[in-house]
């Protein structure tokens, strides 16, 4: 939180005897004080001023009235708070001036103390109403939709023109692809963008409670249910709410919500009594809904009305171009949140990345760029240090036939050349090793004495050893259980 004892004051008043009394309260107080003596030179300061906190200002002022001037700073971003001070206040100026956006009106004489507390709480409120607008606007970058691929301008069009509407949309797309990134883009690009989102999952609630979760219930409804309890429907009434995995919910609870989609009401579990609410409704799934209607699994009825808008979420093989643009997206903003150093990829661990099929499309995207970041400490990511799924990793060669005389020597360099690669994909840790090639500790240990390989012991090596226990750092072979094998 910012320091209120190094805030930025500007006092605006026609009065200089005003200002230097203020003046000499706020610097004693240890503020940083601006001065203006009407409101030409007071908005000439405001834009100029980076990071002022609070302006004083006087409503009866030569040229522009104090109640204009409060009403062009409240126009800006990141406005300051206003105090408004007058020596002729009347109710009705008061009152124009609090709906104007005035965090409290002053009378003259202004008394110290009362000017100080004033102060005090209205710093404390634009610092409070600051980091709101900071954390929204993260929010917003976080589900930002990025992408120039012809697709991704199309589900932009399509955004755009369903937004301001009330109409049901119905997303559909493999997993991964960011059909909640459209459910949000759509909820704020729309009439309700105010009014609150909410968010179900309807695979991750189990069945004998989604109707509680979504409708409410009553105290004593049923076991368990030691409260009262409002549902998401009623949480978004004004808003939207979003249905995640819609394939997923049970046919008797697809029936209450085509009631709410038909005619907008509600019936809390337990309650007798029908509630009346304005939701709009996002549904998204990554099932083909006509095939769940044919198989009995999802009611035709409610796919129709929830079909109203369909919005298709492309899968990232789909629109490979986009690639490189959400790799550095995804680096950028890690870095940003984590406070880590900006890192790039290489051209070739680019390329490589843009070639992967990946199945988990953009969630997978993201979660190995992350990664990447967090293990790799080499200041370009090249294509090595590539999981060896998506196509760079260690990954162990066949070795040069010419080096083996018989058969039983090539098998032996093939199956050093592929522990070496093992070992140095786990950063030469022996137990995750064993596990991963799915062999014993002790096994391996013996591999390792056969072969000559040399174990890395933090920044030293040494030779592996004739036996597991002579090795430090290392558990023994006989404690195979330790680890659950």
């Amino acid at each position: 939180m910012k320091n209120l004892r190094k805030a930025k004051i500007l006092v605006v008043d026609d009065e200089e005897n005003i200002r230097k009394s203020l003046k000499m309260i706020l610097e004693y107080e240890g503020y940083q004080f601006l001065e203006a003596g009407d409101g030409e030179e007071a908005l000439s300061l405001i834009e100029e001023t980076i990071d002022l906190d609070l302006v004083l200002l006087d409503i009866k002022l030569p040229g522009l009235d104090g109640l204009d001037i409060l009403a062009e700073i409240k126009k800006r971003p990141y406005a300051p708070e206003v105090i408004m001070i007058s020596g002729q206040g009347t109710i009705q100026t008061a009152v124009e001036a609090t709906k104007l956006g005035a965090f409290e009106f002053l009378e003259k004489p202004l008394h110290r103390d009362r000017v100080l507390l004033s102060i005090r709480n209205a710093l404390n409120q634009n610092t409070l109403r600051r980091e709101c607008l900071d954390l929204r606007k993260k929010a917003e970058k976080r589900y930002e939709i990025v992408g120039n691929h012809p697709l991704m301008k199309q589900l932009w069009k399509d955004i755009l023109k369903t937004a301001p509407t009330n109409a049901t949309v119905l997303i559909h797309g493999e997993s991964g692809t960011g059909k909640e990134l459209i459910a949000r883009a759509i909820h704020s690009h729309s009439l309700r963008a105010k009014e609150p989102f909410i968010q179900v999952n309807c695979a991750a609630i189990p069945e004998e409670l989604i109707e509680s979760e979504l409708f409410g219930h009553e105290k004593g409804a049923f076991t368990g249910a030691t409260e009262r309890k409002v549902g998401k429907f009623e949480q978004a009434d004004g808003g939207t709410i979003f249905l995640d995995e819609i394939a997923d919910m049970s046919l008797k609870t697809q029936s209450k919500v085509l009631r709410v989609l038909e005619e907008g009401e509600i019936q809390r579990v337990g309650s007798s009594k029908v509630s009346k609410v304005d939701v709009r409704v996002i549904a998204a799934t990554n099932k083909d809904l006509k095939k769940e209607i044919g198989e009995g699994k999802f009611r035709d009825d409610l796919f129709f009305r929830l079909n109203v808008v369909p919005v298709y979420s492309p899968a990232l093989r789909e629109k490979r171009e986009d690639i490189p643009l959400l790799i550095d997206y995804f680096g950028r903003n890690f870095a940003e949140e984590n406070n880590f150093k900006p890192r790039k990829f290489s051209a070739e661990a680019v390329a490589v990345m843009t070639k992967y099929a990946w199945k988990g499309n953009v969630r997978e995207l993201r979660n190995v760029v992350e990664r990447l970041l967090i293990m790799t400490e080499a200041e370009v990511i090249d294509k090595k240090d590539l999981p060896e799924q998506v196509g760079g990793g260690a990954k162990a060669q066949l070795p040069d036939a010419g080096e083996a005389k018989t058969l039983k020597d090539y098998r032996e360099l093939a199956e050093k050349d592929f522990i070496l690669a093992k070992l140095e994909k786990n950063n030469w840790n022996i137990s995750q090793t064993a596990r991963e090639i799915d062999t014993p500790r002790s096994n391996l240990y013996k591999k390792l004495a056969q072969y000559g390989i040399k174990i890395t012991v933090g920044v030293g090596e040494a030779v592996a050893p004739s036996s597991p226990t002579e090795k430090k750092g290392e558990e023994s072979p006989n404690s195979e259980g330790q680890d659950g094998r």
